[in-house]
């Protein structure tokens, strides 16, 4: 036989008496008890011949001898003829290399099948576009049908992509396939579990091991790590406690990094390369900067300030900014109207109401500040509201519905004004509710323009109540509602398709949309076509917001991204990726700092805008999406609304904190996953509404479901209950309003 090892010389009196039998003093003689066809019974067949080897070069220590040998038997068959290789099977070497691969998984230990089951879906994607690639169209079909299942419950988007790639052109075209094929797919897992991985593909080299190792290699990255280097959440404590929390929770750190300027990259060392943003407040106009100023030492003559209180002028002073800093955009960057009297009288009622705010100071003594919310619910809907918005002055709601008319009521119960019936002098029976019909179509959003309360009784001072109100539709328009006269002044046309979604800017004066059609645009009031195109997205752009400057905006849409884009140049700023649901939430923090998103699955994400990169995952609604968000004035705390019927309020501060790895839950230590904030254990009672950070929730979805997992960032939650949550707001004061409709 020949010497795998070249420093080891074998004595040929030794190597001549492997298959006569062992020297004095060796191994006793293996019996022979069976022999192939062809062979005398005496004479030994090449299983049991490589048998005898093998415990031969194990008794003397050969080890690596021994492995070479190992390997290399694996390859010829009973016949003593060379086995066939997968490798060698053309277009069915992928499926079944990796009906090998998930079947070795879903056998593995419990301890480690989690991590390793994460590998299935990207060695899916990629062995499709291996097989498409390399010309095999029916054996992709084959294998997507067979194995698709797996991946219906997280991946049903990416699926109806993956169904259309059979042939290399097709590659070449989807986006998706482009997204894996441009970036590799990175992935952590402990020693624990990429050890096992490692022995299970050289063992299985042949048999399947080799595709699987190729996959591996060319198209991901694996990270591994001791689990004294992870950290808490990696510990066997914490791992063995995970089990029977929810496994779609993907960790933060899986899946294809964006690839462009402003992707969420979770790589501390990537190099800098995002255009510089200037998030900072827009300076106010010198003029009416002198009119708030005097305004406001008025209001100081009339109601002094108390023992240790700032005057309405030093708040004012606390939070202008006279000269544009490096962070900020200059006035000039964005046009706007001249100020009238009625934005003077805006900003000194938002400086008034800042003083006199709630203040939230976060998290102190583990107990989280008790936000309070008001909760306003619509009955006989019938499920046919679509959205609500609330007015800034806090006085109207408005709802859009699927039946293309949107209605309006007073929130306090008097009657609307009516500019139509004082002109006319008809006498009128006042209402509390107002519809305004003009939409051929389902009815998406509406906005009100910005507002104020106006506590001023004075009858000449500027009103400073929502004069207008937005709405989008299916028929594919926009309108322009005169609140006044409860009458459309103006239609906004342009989408080739329907509109989703539409906001007011900050200012008023500018609006934005979205749409089927895959793009966003920027309007003007006065205007009736479109000032900006945001082109970009390769799916509906199904949400949109402004920055609280008024110099970008953001966009999401069904490709499962994030854009923010630049009003003025029209140019994408920043892209944010790393989203498993639908996205069908989007809110900017007031200091314009943070971005928060939600999707259909429940999560919430937080992005930095500066570096692009995503700084925490928050977990704690149902099933059935998020469909709203709002940030407290001093952008700390963040209060969401859903489907699940729950308003839930969240610290986003308080990993800065409280950084521990625990939680205290019924009396009870319990690990926190370090990396997600979820709570690594199962619980059996809720927690009380208004508890800490640390407390959790359950919700039992029928027998044998999964608790939904909280994770530690919640500081409360309030149930309703039948009441889909379609809006929340935090008000100038810190006060939480919220809207729904009854679905029993």
């Amino acid at each position: 036989m020949s010497n795998p090892h070249p420093g080891l010389i074998i004595p040929p009196s030794r190597s001549a008496s492997i298959a006569n039998g062992p020297p004095s003093g060796g191994m006793p003689p293996t019996p022979i008890q069976s022999h192939g066809p062809g062979q005398s019974p005496g004479t030994p067949s090449q299983q049991n011949l490589n048998q005898i080897v093998l415990e031969y070069l194990n008794k003397k220590g050969y080890s690596r001898t021994e492995a070479t040998l190992r390997k290399e038997s694996h390859t010829i068959d009973g016949g003593n003829r060379e086995k066939p290789r997968v490798d060698d099977l053309g277009g069915e070497k992928y499926p079944a290399s990796f009906e090998l691969f998930n079947t070795w998984v879903t056998d593995s230990l419990e301890l480690y099948r989690v991590e390793l089951k994460r590998l299935l879906w990207p060695l899916f994607v990629y062995s499709i576009l291996s097989l498409s690639l390399e010309f095999y169209p029916k054996q992709c079909g084959e294998f997507y049908d067979k194995f698709k299942e797996l991946f219906e419950k997280e991946h049903e988007d990416d699926l109806r992509q993956l169904a259309l790639i059979t042939l290399p052109e097709h590659v070449e075209n989807n986006n998706l396939a482009k997204d894996y094929r441009n970036n590799k797919y990175q992935i952590t897992i402990t020693d624990g579990a990429f050890h096992p991985l490692i022995q299970f593909l050289e063992a299985k080299e042949a048999e399947g091991g080799s595709v699987i190792m190729f996959l591996i290699s060319t198209y991901m990255t694996i990270r591994h790590r001791n689990r004294t280097e992870a950290g808490q959440e990696r510990s066997l404590a914490a791992m063995l406690a995970s089990r029977g929390i929810d496994d779609s929770f993907p960790p933060e750190d899986e899946g294809i990094p964006g690839h462009m300027a402003g992707s969420a990259n979770t790589d501390p060392n990537a190099p800098n390369v995002l255009p510089r943003l200037q998030l900072g407040p827009l300076p106010m106009d010198d003029d009416a900067m002198e009119d708030v100023r005097a305004a406001l030492q008025d209001e100081d003559s009339r109601d002094p300030p108390g023992p240790g209180e700032r005057s309405y002028v030093d708040e004012f002073e606390a939070h202008i900014k006279r000269e544009p800093t490096e962070d900020a955009p200059p006035r000039t960057k964005i046009p706007l109207p001249p100020p009238l009297a009625r934005d003077v009288a805006m900003e000194v009622q938002r400086i008034k109401e800042n003083r006199d705010r709630f203040k939230i100071e976060g998290v102190t003594g583990g107990v989280g500040p008790g936000v309070s919310v008001i909760m306003y619910t619509f009955h006989n809907t019938f499920d046919t509201t679509n959205c609500i918005d609330i007015s800034g002055d806090y006085k109207m709601v408005a709802a859009g519905t699927s039946e293309s008319y949107i209605r309006v009521w007073s929130l306090d119960g008097k009657p609307l004004p009516s500019l139509a019936s004082q002109i006319s002098g008809e006498q009128t029976k006042p209402s509390a509710s107002q519809r305004l019909v003009g939409h051929s179509g389902p009815v998406f959003a509406v906005s009100f323009s910005p507002s104020t309360v106006n506590p001023s009784t004075d009858a000449e001072a500027p009103t400073t109540h929502s004069r207008y109100l937005l709405s989008s539709s299916g028929d594919g328009t926009v309108r322009l509602w005169s609140i006044d006269a409860w009458a459309c002044l103006v239609v906004y046309k342009g989408h080739a398709g329907p509109v989703w979604d539409v906001r007011w800017g900050p200012y008023g004066h500018y609006f934005a949309t979205a749409s089927h059609d895959r793009t966003a645009r920027l309007w003007v009031t006065d205007h009736v076509e479109p000032l900006r195109l945001f082109v970009g997205h390769d799916d509906d752009v199904d949400q949109i917001v402004f920055h609280p400057n008024n110099v970008y905006v953001f966009t999401c849409s069904s490709d499962k991204t994030v854009r923010m884009w630049d009003i003025v140049t029209g140019r994408p700023m920043r892209m944010f990726t790393g989203f498993t649901g639908t996205i069908t939430a989007l809110a900017c923090s007031p200091n314009g700092l943070t971005l928060a998103t939600a999707d259909d699955s429940g999560t919430i994400m937080l992005f930095d805008l500066h570096s692009g990169r995503r700084a925490r995952r928050m977990r704690g609604h149902g099933k059935g999406g998020i469909w709203s968000l709002s940030w407290s004035v001093e952008s700390t705390v963040l209060v969401s609304g859903g489907m699940d019927g729950t308003v839930r309020v969240w610290d986003c501060v308080q990993r800065a904190v409280d950084n521990t790895n625990s939680a205290v839950v019924n009396g009870k230590v319990v690990p926190v996953d370090g990396a997600t904030g979820a709570i690594n254990a199962k619980i059996d009672t809720a927690a009380t509404p208004g508890a800490g950070p640390g407390a959790i929730t359950t919700s039992k979805k029928g027998k044998g479901a999964k608790d939904t997992v909280v994770t530690s960032d919640q500081i409360s939650a309030f149930p309703t209950k039948k009441s889909p949550v379609y809006h929340v707001m935090f008000t100038g004061s810190n006060l939480v309003m919220a809207a729904g409709a009854y679905l029993p």
